[in-house]
């Protein structure tokens, strides 16, 4: 077997309405309805995952919160998924705007030890998500 690229990813909620809001109005992602099923929304065609990784929970609260154990306030997340923006301004911006919009953050846009630039936040469905970039997916291919 050859797995060529993710052929789709989508979070599973309890709260569409609110899934919907967060994807479509605090992030901007340009979602559909589904004739068949209208509150199932998606978009085809979108840019393809440059990364897949299985992170353990120790690391994803080292990374987030600075300590070993995630929280026990905040609920565990089971999947992370990050959004790439154009340089790490755009991350610190797009901070802004969606908190103007209500959104709370776990931490807002700061620089990881390897370099890339992310701020995060839970969604409904209890993913992490992140507003990333990450300086190697920028450089030009040799």
């Amino acid at each position: 077997m050859e797995i060529k690229c993710i052929a789709g990813f989508a979070v599973i909620t309890k709260q569409p309405d609110a899934s919907a809001s967060l994807y479509q109005e605090k992030l901007g992602l340009p979602l559909e309805r589904f004739d068949a099923s209208p509150d199932y929304r998606f978009m085809d065609k979108f840019p393809g995952a440059n990364h897949f990784g299985v992170w353990p929970l120790n690391m994803a609260a080292q990374s987030c919160f600075g300590q070993d154990a995630w929280p026990t306030a905040i609920p565990e997340p089971t999947a992370t998924i990050e959004f790439e923006l154009a340089d790490a301004k755009a991350v610190e911006s797009a901070v802004q705007e969606m908190k103007v919009k209500g959104q709370v953050f776990i931490h807002e846009a700061r620089t990881e030890p390897w370099g890339q630039t992310v701020a995060r936040f839970i969604s409904p469905e209890g993913v992490l998500v992140g507003l990333s970039f990450a300086p190697w997916l920028h450089e030009p291919k040799a």
